[in-house]
């Protein structure tokens, strides 16, 4: 049960991506989805691209995690581009691009 909600979760997000302010076409669309795994691209005429692969570690066991790693790169208003790769898995959504703030060493 966990498994289908954060995965259901994750494909919405993912799917959804940024807010776009203008309209785009969908110009490639890969989806495999099965029982323990999945994997998408999406890129749209816009230049958005969105990827992402995922897969179910230790099923069964008291261990059992959804692993997902993924990227998504969309066009600022400005023109600049933007990059965030990602692992979500038992520890979390851990996000890494030059674009995020970084806190400050203590």
């Amino acid at each position: 049960m966990k498994f289908a909600i954060v995965f259901a979760a994750l494909f919405a997000l993912a799917i959804a991506g940024p807010v776009s302010h203008g309209e785009a076409d969908v110009v490639r669309s890969d989806v495999e989805v099965g029982p323990e795994s999945h994997s998408y691209t999406v890129e749209t005429s816009d230049g958005t691209k969105l990827e992402s692969s995922g897969h179910l570690e230790n099923a069964g066991t008291d261990n059992e995690a959804y692993v997902v790693k993924g990227s998504y790169t969309f066009f600022a208003e400005d023109g600049s581009t933007h990059t965030v790769n990602y692992v979500a898995d038992e520890n979390g959504y851990q996000p890494q691009s030059a674009d995020l703030p970084v806190a400050p060493v203590a």
